[in-house]
């Protein structure tokens, strides 16, 4: 199956700008007569949270992709089922994020579901990327080899983002506040943080 990578690259970049633009839907206040607009803000705290973490994470997932998609050599079949299951992922945190914002300050057994079902959403969407990189290391796959040393540290930082966004899942059913502080914790941890092996000097990286 011939697919340029200028064609995967543009139709990821449009899922990924959809599911980060619905993420922005969910912000609302009750509005006037509801009482001062800074109680309403504060009362609403969920949703700019989970707002920040999930606009951050997507927006990070972005930016790893374009570079790893940016030094591919060849594009096939196995590449763009992999593609799929991470846009799956990436449509979904959307509804994630909106559901765990809604039932956060409930509490209860629903406050729980919908935090694991939140950072289960997230464990998907670092998996699946985690994938897709695994299938870009493969001899001739990209336009310039990466060295094992820089493999390995990538495989360990993406790691770190996947197995606590798996450990956010039971913690959830404990204390979803610390499941959420957990999952904001990843977010800023990417956020600073620059994975060798994914852009397009990546060869250039000392052994």
């Amino acid at each position: 199956m011939a697919v340029s990578r200028t064609r995967l690259e543009a139709f990821s970049d449009g899922v990924f700008a959809v599911a980060i633009t619905l993420l922005a839907l969910d912000l609302a206040v009750a509005g006037p007569g509801h009482g001062p607009l800074l109680r309403q803000l504060a009362d609403h705290w969920p949703s700019f949270v989970a707002y920040l973490i999930s606009f951050s994470t997507i927006g990070i997932i972005w930016v790893n992709h374009h570079a790893l998609i940016a030094d591919l050599a060849v594009v096939d079949r196995a590449l763009l089922y992999l593609n799929l299951v991470l846009l799956l992922f990436v449509v979904v945190i959307p509804f994630a994020t909106a559901t765990m914002a809604e039932y956060l300050t409930l509490g209860g057994q629903d406050a729980r579901v919908a935090m694991a079902l939140y950072a289960a959403a997230l464990a998907g969407l670092g998996l699946s990327f985690g994938g897709i990189f695994e299938w870009t290391l493969r001899p001739g796959r990209r336009q310039r080899p990466v060295p094992e040393r820089a493999r390995w540290t990538a495989r360990l930082r993406f790691g770190i983002g996947s197995i606590l966004y798996l450990a956010a899942i039971p913690v959830a059913f404990l204390s979803p506040p610390v499941a959420l502080t957990v999952i904001g914790a990843v977010a800023v941890y990417y956020i600073f943080e620059r994975t060798p092996a994914l852009g397009p000097r990546a060869d250039d990286q000392r052994e």
